[in-house]
């Protein structure tokens, strides 16, 4: 099985696990979606999405429900405790430590540009912090 991180590296293979995470949020079912569905979203090739789920579904990302030739996909979270646990230490440090030497550092200087990169930065990182936060407040799946 590839590295976790190695796989949702990819940003097909992350575009395609937030619309299946949409369907999952939207839905009262397991949240499946068709490969054309898929397909459709991202405006991507049959073949290319195909490869890209068969990485996801070996890294256990998704499960897969075959009903005659027809496949649909959903998204399974629990691999993703493997990116929780490693980012866990990175979102508890004690921040407010460090709070006279970022007022200097923002002080020193920085551009509006690089206030603005950083400011969006935080905002991507809280946001997924949120996410995370959500998810694991809930159950891993709806129907567990």
């Amino acid at each position: 099985m590839a590295d976790i991180f190695d796989v949702v590296a990819d940003s097909t293979r992350r575009d395609i696990l937030r619309i299946l995470l949409e369907r999952y949020n939207q839905s009262q079912d397991a949240g499946e979606l068709s490969v054309s569905d898929i397909v459709g979203a991202l405006g991507l090739s049959q073949p290319t999405v195909s490869k890209h789920l068969k990485v996801l579904r070996e890294a256990a990302l998704v499960g897969v429900r075959e009903e005659g030739q027809h496949r649909y996909y959903h998204l399974d979270y629990s691999p993703l405790e493997v990116i929780e646990d490693w980012l866990i230490p990175f979102l508890s440090v004690d921040f407010d430590q460090n709070v006279d030497e970022l007022v200097d550092e923002s002080e020193a200087g920085l551009k509006d540009e690089q206030r603005a990169f950083a400011a969006a930065i935080g905002k991507a990182f809280a946001d997924t912090t949120h996410v995370v936060k959500d998810a694991t407040s809930k159950k891993w799946r709806k129907n567990d």
